[in-house]
C-alpha cells in the first residue's frame, strides 16, 4: 500500500519537469493520477509512465487559463471516480524581462497562466472537496514568490501571490477538512532551465550550500509528503525545496 493509495489526485503542468516527476511518484505511491498539460503527446507520454510504475492514470489536454476546460474536467474526473481528492496546480510558465523592457503580453500571459490558472482550478474542485469533508490542494509558489529575482516581475508577483492564495484558503477551507499548503521549489533542473548559458547555471549551484541544482523528484516527494495522510496537520504551510540557497 502507498501513502497515496486510491487517492484521485489532479496534476496540472504534468506534461514535463516537476509535473511529470510528481505524476509518477503519485503513481508509485498508489494514487490515481489524473495528468493535464496542454500538449497531448506529453499527456499521452506522462500517462504511460504512471501506467507503467502500476498506477490507474488517465490523460487531459487542458489549458488551466480557459474556464470552461477546467471544469469540464473537474466534471469528467467526478463522474468517473466519484471524487477528488487532491490537486496539484502545478502548471507555470516563465516568460522575463526587467520591468523597463517588459511587455504587457510577457506581463498578462504570466498572470494569466500562473495566478488566474491557479485559482481557477482550485476554485473548480473546492465545492467537491468541501463536500467529501476532506481534500488536498497544493500550489507551487517559488523561492521567487518568497525574494523577488531580478528580470521576473511578472513570474515573483504570480508566486507571491500563490502564497496569498495558499494562507487564505487554508483559512477558508481548512474547517471544511480540506488542506492547503505551497512548495517553493529553488534552482530545479527542468526543462525551463534550458534556454539558461551554462556559466549562468554554474553561478546558480554556487549559490546553493548543496551546491548543486534540485532534482525534480525532490520536489515530487515534498509533494507526495503532503498530500498524504502523514502531513494531516500540516496546513497553511509554504515549504521551501531550494537546497538553503535562501539561508
Amino acid at each position: 500500500m502507498g501513502r497515496l493509495q486510491d487517492k484521485v489526485s489532479i496534476i496540472t503542468g504534468a506534461g514535463q519537469g516537476i509535473g511529470l516527476a510528481t505524476a509518477i511518484k503519485f503513481a508509485r505511491e498508489g494514487a490515481i493520477v489524473v495528468v493535464a498539460d496542454v500538449r497531448q503527446a506529453a499527456v499521452d507520454a506522462a500517462v504511460a509512465a504512471c501506467q507503467a510504475e502500476g498506477a490507474q492514470a488517465m490523460g487531459v489536454v487542458m489549458d488551466v487559463t480557459q474556464r470552461v476546460q477546467v471544469d469540464a474536467v473537474v466534471a469528467r474526473v467526478k463522474e468517473r471516480f466519484g471524487r477528488i481528492d487532491v490537486l496539484v496546480n502545478n502548471a507555470g510558465i516563465t516568460q522575463d524581462a526587467r520591468l523597463q523592457k517588459m511587455t504587457l503580453e510577457q506581463f498578462d500571459r504570466v498572470i494569466d497562466v500562473n495566478l488566474r490558472g491557479v485559482f481557477h482550478c482550485a476554485q473548480a474542485v473546492a465545492d467537491l472537496m468541501v463536500a467529501q469533508g476532506s481534500g488536498v490542494i497544493l500550489n507551487a509558489s517559488s523561492v521567487v514568490g518568497i525574494y523577488g529575482n531580478f528580470g521576473q516581475t511578472n513570474y515573483a508577483a504570480t508566486k507571491f501571490g500563490v502564497i496569498g492564495f495558499t494562507k487564505t484558503w487554508s483559512r477558508e477551507l481548512g474547517p471544511k477538512g480540506v488542506r492547503v499548503n505551497a512548495v517553493a521549489p529553488g534552482f530545479v533542473s527542468t526543462p525551463i532551465l534550458e534556454t539558461i548559458p551554462a556559466d549562468v547555471l554554474k553561478e546558480m549551484e554556487h549559490r546553493v550550500p548543496l551546491r548543486r541544482l534540485g532534482r525534480p523528484e525532490e520536489v515530487a516527494n515534498v509533494y507526495a509528503f503532503l498530500a498524504s495522510d502523514e502531513a494531516s496537520y500540516v496546513n497553511g504551510a509554504v515549504l521551501e525545496v531550494a537546497g538553503g540557497m535562501t539561508v
